[in-house]
């Protein structure tokens, strides 16, 4: 699949740091972004296969490759602080510079507190918030050497309704955490010319992570193809940074702002669920 009509511009020669990236949303963005003609480093845990989840970081390089970009794989855990360093410094030493550090890895454990195990919990903060931080720190020195620096996190707007906050308190809060961190770095970095924004879906988005744990093949034919939030992260990746900063996106409205009016390409079924994190 093939996504909106986009400008080699910004992203061709530049350089995508990103975290995961083996399968799903991650892969579809690197895909995207190597299409675009940019150099993506994925910094991931799965280097064999796994009878449960497709692809490894390797498969998932050479599909960047293959796409027209190059690509960097990395083993490693994003929790683990010299992974993240290491994953930088060899970045940096193939590709000379990080324009783009994409916060995509992430746990998914949608679970009322009570049947949610603490190593559950810990886990998905461990990875969503301090994997976000550990990952953009170590990147921000060569973020601040680009001439077209962002940040981007696969991370909700943050609504307070009690629909959403009752709902799974301990995963939203995990993703939660990441767009404040992002929305701190917006301003934070706001000197040095960095954009730092958050992307989520509208609907859900058919991945491993959504079959496994989210209602099997029955959500999976309702869901959409990870290419829009692929699509909707290239585009945002190629405005201007001093114009693009603190915001909290949704990949359907990025993409209708660029033109694109026909969402059927992306699937999903009539009943494909709305508005996540959005407005219930």
């Amino acid at each position: 699949m093939t996504g909106p009509t986009l400008p080699p511009g910004p992203l061709a020669g530049r350089t995508l740091l990103m975290s995961g990236g083996s399968r799903g949303i991650g892969l579809a963005v690197g895909v995207a972004a190597g299409r675009l003609g940019a150099n993506v480093a994925l910094l991931a845990k799965t280097d064999t296969p796994d009878p449960r989840l497709p692809g490894t970081v390797h498969t998932a390089a050479a599909e960047i490759t293959a796409a027209g970009g190059q690509a960097l794989a990395v083993v490693g855990d994003v929790r683990d602080e010299a992974d993240v360093q290491r994953a930088v410094d060899e970045t940096v030493a193939r590709f000379g510079g990080i324009d783009f550090c994409l916060n995509n890895a992430s746990a998914l454990a949608p679970i009322k507190t009570e049947e949610l195990s603490v190593k559950r919990f810990d886990l998905m903060q461990q990875i969503q918030l301090r994997g976000t931080f550990l990952l953009t720190r170590a990147a921000i020195p060569h973020l601040r050497r680009s001439s077209h620096a962002h940040i981007l996190s696969l991370s909700p707007p943050i609504n307070l309704a009690p629909h959403w906050m009752g709902l799974h308190p301990a995963y939203t809060l995990a993703k939660y955490g990441m767009t404040l961190l992002t929305l701190g770095w917006a301003a934070e970095l706001a000197e040095a010319g960095i954009g730092a924004n958050a992307l989520w879906p509208r609907t859900l988005i058919a991945t491993a992570a959504v079959k496994n744990l989210l209602g099997g093949d029955t959500s999976m034919q309702r869901a959409r193809a990870p290419e829009i939030m692929a699509d909707a992260a290239v585009a945002l990746l190629q405005r201007p940074p001093h114009e693009c900063t603190g915001q909290t996106f949704i990949d359907e409205d990025v993409l209708r702002s660029e033109g694109v009016t026909d969402f059927s390409r992306y699937g999903g079924g009539p009943d494909v669920v709305l508005d996540l994190y959005v407005d219930p």
